[in-house]
């Protein structure tokens, strides 16, 4: 994501640096008071936060929580609080040259820091500070693959950057360019750099409108085909890929590690009663998810859009996972699709094979009561699968129309075309013709209504038109 024109980055290396030493990290998470009767513990919370740091290979020798009953403006943290940190960073008051060895290098704060706030708690720590937004751009740019993937992310990074600028470089009020008599001063270094950083803003914004265009040709594509689309969300490492790669037999990288995938696939897969569907593997969403990854992974995570199941899978395991039910939802629902959950969402209690027999019977129960709109799976043992893949067609037939027709057996162009684009469940054999019971989806229901008026007319008009006598019954 780096740019020759951009200033760099004032801080030191994350992760490894040039002798494989890790860089010593403290993560703390504030607990504010706003936040009080949250599903989610704080303790909790600060356990993600250093799963978080953990991703991009910081050695994490300190975390803890820190109460805070109303937010300073200036460092978020009393003045009491920031000083007990210096004093853990143990840099407090000292020049570079005087720093100890094997201090604290990164000090992550579990929470979304103005830059104000950010440039003065570097300045009481001696240390790099990041926040939340920033901590997970970090974990994505790591992870990018794809050009897509990394114009998404280089694309968020600058937008969360832009505001920041000042915060560590004080050369930046120097003025360039100009001769002083004529026309003014010139143009600081500060707006130079916002300027070039708003024009690969620009730039980047351009080259995801392909994307999104290109995204838009391939979803027209599969519509003429027409496979359903099954959608996999989730919170992340709540085993996604892992269980995509169960039910579509592929390879896709899947870790024990949040975030392990960015870049979305998808994969064909046939369902037991015979018929494909394409499966998508996305990235996985996480509570206060900065709002400038939503807007850049818009154009990817509008394949949720076009999905005719939503598989929400979640890690059944986890002791917080009905907050992290709440904020996928939210995620989901920022993007349009609110409607969609009602109609085609199934929950899949994954990680089946971690949970006790108690815990386990709990839910088998909830996938009774809701008939077969939650399922229980294992993706590492494969345990539910099968019925996963039955609760999948259920639910795709429950959302088809029904067609009952009389077909002669002179029309076998007819007859392959209902069952190409339909679903036969029932074929009977009369003297003359075939009684067919098919089910389609709406796009298929409408091409056939397209296509094959005659069976949707008055019966006066069809005996008119068709003397062969077909008629829909």
């Amino acid at each position: 994501m780096s740019n020759s024109n951009l200033p760099p980055k004032d801080q030191p290396k994350m992760g490894w640096s040039e002798n494989n030493d890790r860089t010593p990290c403290l993560v703390v998470h504030p607990h504010l008071k706003s936040e009080r009767g949250n599903l989610r513990s704080p303790q909790a919370r600060l356990e993600e936060c250093v799963g978080l740091a953990q991703a991009i290979h910081v050695d994490v020798v300190h975390s803890e929580v820190v109460n805070v009953s109303k937010p300073k403006p200036a460092t978020l943290f009393g003045k009491g609080v920031v000083e007990l940190i210096a004093t853990t960073i143990g840099r407090a008051g000292l020049e570079k040259h005087e720093w100890p060895e094997n201090t604290i290098d990164l000090a992550i704060v579990d929470a979304a820091l103005t830059p104000i706030q950010q440039r003065n708690l570097e300045k009481e720590w001696n240390c790099k500070v990041i926040d939340r937004t920033g901590l997970i751009l970090e974990i994505f740019g790591e992870r990018a693959r794809t050009s897509e993937g990394s114009l998404q992310v280089e694309l968020a990074a600058l937008t969360y950057q832009r505001s920041r600028l000042v915060r560590s470089w004080t050369h930046l009020e120097r003025q360039r360019g100009g001769l002083g008599f004529i026309g003014g001063p010139g143009e600081s270094q500060i707006e130079l750099d916002r300027r070039l950083i708003d024009e690969r803003i620009v730039r980047l914004k351009k080259d995801l409108q392909d994307v999104k265009r290109t995204r838009e040709l391939h979803r027209k594509a599969r519509r003429n085909t027409p496979y359903p689309i099954v959608a996999l969300v989730g919170y992340t490492n709540a085993g996604k890929s892992t269980l995509f790669n169960r039910l579509t037999q592929a390879t896709v990288f899947a870790e024990d590690l949040l975030f392990a995938t960015l870049d979305p696939t998808m994969r064909s897969i046939e369902l037991p009663s015979g018929r494909d569907v394409i499966m998508s593997d996305t990235v996985g969403f996480i509570s206060q998810l900065p709002h400038e990854l939503v807007a850049a992974f818009h154009a990817t995570l509008e394949e949720v859009h076009e999905a005719d199941v939503i598989l929400h899978v979640r890690d059944a395991s986890h002791p917080d996972t009905e907050a992290q039910r709440l904020d996928v939802l939210d995620v989901l629902k920022t993007l349009g699709v609110e409607e969609k959950l009602e109609e085609c969402l199934i929950e899949v209690y994954n990680k089946a094979d971690l949970i006790d027999d108690e815990t386990l019977s709990i839910l088998e129960n909830r996938v009774t009561r809701s008939n077969g709109r939650v399922s229980t799976v294992s993706a590492i043992t494969g345990q539910g699968c099968e019925q996963l893949l039955e609760d999948i067609n259920t639910l795709l037939s429950s959302r088809f129309q029904t067609f009952e027709l009389k077909v002669p057996y002179s029309d076998g162009q007819l007859l392959s075309w209902l069952y190409e684009h339909g679903e036969v469940t029932d074929r009977i054999e009369g003297e003359e013709d075939f009684s067919i019971s098919v089910k389609m989806n709406d796009m298929n229901a409408s091409r056939f209504k397209q296509k094959y008026p005659q069976f949707f007319e008055p019966e006066e008009e069809i005996e008119e038109k068709s003397p062969s006598g077909w008629s829909p019954t």
